[in-house]
């Protein structure tokens, strides 16, 4: 990631290049807090990083005055509580940037290419679903691996270790399941292009889940978090010895892509 701002003063005495070095160290610290959780308030992220409320809003001024991180107003969701929302801060594109190299271009130029010359839109689907598909192995084990009531929790563990930062926790009631969040796409820049990426994951969520699923906002759309509802799930039989539903099914079917991705890529918000 590029260093993010440089120290404002000195105290007399300190050695300047060295506070510098820990003035950027700890910016970079809460950068990465909000790409590892999503957009954040000054008190959450003083809490993760151990630092004071006063300390974590003078490098998000800052991190804000470099278009790494922008304030936005926290989104609510079901019943709003009396008084103002909280503000939060979210990475910038340019913030995203920052923290891996981007072969974005290129990629958007093949997935063109590929649209182009071999079929239009059904092609880029073909390679969509193939791209989710090489990663069906790994996914699939660490899902059937858990209990039934943890299935959602090991996708989020496998999703993080190829670089989605993913959590899950309880959807907000009255809703009954959970909410997946990927706080982090490594493919953001190209699905803003080529949805059909971001339907194809979440065609692959309902099927290794067993369940039909809702893409509730994107990173691709312009949301700070990739967030997919998962409803709650009545064990039957089948998952109470261990087994995934769609388990020995190679294929998305069509049926999921048209019930389960109607909303990929998209906010209905």
């Amino acid at each position: 990631m590029k260093n993010v701002g440089e120290a404002q003063e000195a105290p007399t005495g300190a050695p300047q290049e060295e506070l510098a070095t820990g003035e950027r160290s700890t910016r970079n610290r809460v950068a990465r807090s909000i790409l590892d959780h999503g957009p954040s308030t000054v008190t959450e992220l003083a809490g993760r990083l151990g630092l004071t409320p006063a300390a974590v809003r003078r490098h998000l001024d800052a991190l804000v005055a470099d278009d790494v991180v922008a304030p936005r107003e926290q989104r609510v969701y079901g019943a709003r509580t009396r008084g103002r929302p909280a503000k939060v801060f979210a990475l910038t594109d340019c913030g995203r940037d920052a923290f891996d190299q981007s072969y974005d271009k290129l990629a958007v130029d093949a997935m063109r290419w590929i649209q182009e010359q071999f079929g239009g839109d059904e092609a880029v689907v073909a390679f969509a679903r193939a791209r989710i598909a090489a990663q069906t192995v790994a996914y699939r084990a660490a899902v059937e691996a858990a209990a039934p009531e943890e299935r959602t929790e090991a996708l989020a563990k496998a999703l993080s270790a190829d670089g989605y930062a993913a959590t899950a926790r309880s959807a907000p009631l009255p809703h009954k399941g959970e909410q997946l969040c990927q706080h982090h796409c490594p493919v953001a820049h190209v699905a803003e292009q080529f949805p059909q990426l971001c339907e194809a994951e979440t065609e692959f969520f309902a099927q290794l889940l067993g369940t039909h699923v809702q893409r509730l906002a994107t990173i691709a759309h312009g949301d700070g978090v990739c967030t997919t509802f998962i409803p709650k799930v009545e064990h039957t039989a089948d998952h109470k010895a261990g087994k995934t539903p769609t388990a020995a099914s190679p294929k998305i079917s069509r049926t999921t892509h048209n019930t389960s991705a109607s909303t990929a890529g998209r906010n209905p918000a």
